[in-house]
């Protein structure tokens, strides 16, 4: 697959390409359709998506090829993910094997590449279990956020689900607590964070979703003592995570 300046995502382009890496079982993203092209061999392409739970987005025919960097993509493309997602059994089993309570952080709808890189980075250097993120209206494991984590991808399990607050149930039902990052909750350091438990954090325009901050069983705030209303995403992540390394005793805590 080529590099493309489009995120420096990894794109398949080309009806074949695609075809053939679909049906490979490579870890593939989403399955990209120029608006209006679902005719043709280009619907049993779609197809095989979804039989695979592959996300098909369509988009300007120009954005598609933008995406893929010159390359005749026929209407087609598909991003690569960087690893393999997991599931919520993976992340519970590595909890277990660390002899910890689950510590997971959910990413709700991060779009920009970066920022979730940076925080599955943030998730693997203060020992998390598990980063969720959701199907659709989110980025997803690209190349760009590979990059953008420091290589954290390949130690993190990272499970993406069909819709966030159907994920919240789940954990609820398998007590986790869950703790929504948002204005207007309770003070971050006077929280108790030692049981098992799940960080959410919104995205960069919206923060947190209504339906999923009404799931949730705490919404926590940081102080915000200047000007700007709100923190970058992955910095919000990264104060509170430690917050959570604190409160449990990971070395170097008082």
């Amino acid at each position: 697959m080529p590099k493309t300046p489009y995120d420096s995502t990894e794109i398949a382009a080309g009806r074949n390409a695609v075809r053939e890496a679909l049906k490979s079982g490579r870890p593939v993203d989403s399955l990209y359709i120029a608006r209006g092209g679902r005719s043709g061999s280009i619907g049993g392409i779609i197809a095989l998506a979804k039989e695979r739970g592959i996300p098909v987005k369509e988009v300007d025919p120009k954005k598609l090829d933008e995406m893929c960097g010159g390359t005749v993509n026929q209407g087609v493309a598909a991003s690569a993910a960087a690893v393999a997602y997991s599931s919520f059994d993976d992340v519970f089993a590595l909890a277990e094997k660390r002899g910890e309570k689950p510590f997971i952080i959910i990413a709700d709808g991060l779009e920009d590449v970066h920022n979730l890189g940076a925080v599955i980075r943030v998730a693997e250097c203060a020992g998390a279990h598990g980063v969720v993120i959701p199907e659709r209206h989110g980025a997803g494991l690209t190349a760009a956020v590979g990059r953008a984590s420091a290589g954290a991808v390949e130690y993190v399990p990272v499970v993406r689900v069909k819709n966030i607050p159907s994920a919240l149930e789940e954990l609820k039902k398998r007590g986790v607590w869950i703790y929504a990052a948002d204005t207007g909750g309770q003070s971050w350091c006077g929280t108790d964070f030692t049981g098992p438990l799940a960080i959410v954090i919104g995205s960069e325009g919206g923060g947190v979703g209504r339906l999923v901050k009404e799931k949730s069983d705490f919404v926590v705030s940081l102080p915000l003592k200047g000007k700007i209303n709100s923190l970058n995403a992955s910095v919000a992540c990264g104060a509170i995570c430690y917050e959570v390394v604190r409160q449990r005793g990971g070395a170097g805590c008082l």
